[in-house]
């Protein structure tokens, strides 16, 4: 496929329960084939070294990309809020994707970096996400496996929404085996190279990434 160019990213803000959310929405030129939306981790940053690789990678092949800062990292907190706060105020930023001036049209994938993953597979049948993409989805603390997170994971799934997991080899927050063995088909994760973190220019990442939105049906 030829390569396209991009327009630059186009920065707003989205009301919230728990005060404004910030997108910064990339779109191609030409055709778009579908959205792929992604948050950040814990860190409060869209600064891992995966996120810039897999948005130009994925636009040069026709995809709109939006990297959210969600409400709470704007309102200063230092970590993310419980579940029961934190979901509320994803779902509207989802959903000024899809209706009004920002609408964008195609499948709809939801994701994010840790945290971020978390609460794209706890949300994904309530946003109406087509997909799920999660980077390094931390199944559990550091080790204790017994806390586990499963349910959160597997969250998608009773749904009928495709969920695909990449995950570095050497994740204190759980191996790809530990969170194959909490699926229903090995091929749902891919490993690649790092820990939680995944090095800088993460090209497996991105091959990862690239080849689950290819599986998706436009």
């Amino acid at each position: 496929m030829t390569p396209k160019t991009t327009r630059g990213a186009v920065r707003s803000e989205v009301a919230t329960p728990a005060g404004p959310a910030r997108i910064h929405l990339t779109r191609p030129e030409g055709d778009q084939r579908g959205v792929l939306v992604l948050t950040h981790g814990a860190g409060g940053r869209l600064t891992a070294p995966e996120l810039a690789p897999i948005r130009s990678t994925l636009v040069e092949l026709g995809w709109a990309v939006a990297l959210v800062e969600q409400a709470w990292v704007l309102a200063g907190q230092k970590l993310p809020p419980q579940p029961p706060k934190q979901d509320p105020a994803w779902l509207p930023v989802v959903a000024s994707l899809r209706s009004g001036r920002r609408r964008l049209n195609g499948p709809f994938i939801v994701g994010g970096k840790s945290n971020g993953a978390r609460v794209a597979c706890r949300t994904a049948h309530a946003s109406g996400a087509d997909a799920v993409l999660a980077l390094s989805f931390p199944l559990h603390p550091p080790g204790k496996p017994e806390t586990s997170r499963a349910e959160e994971l597997r969250a998608p799934l009773p749904h009928g929404i495709p969920l695909h997991v990449v995950q570095g080899a050497n994740d204190p927050f759980g191996t790809p085996e530990e969170v194959r063995a909490e699926l229903p088909d090995p091929a749902f994760v891919t490993e690649v190279a790092g820990g939680h973190s995944f090095p800088r220019n993460p090209v497996d990442v991105v091959a990862a990434v690239r080849d689950f939105v290819g599986s998706l049906r436009h």
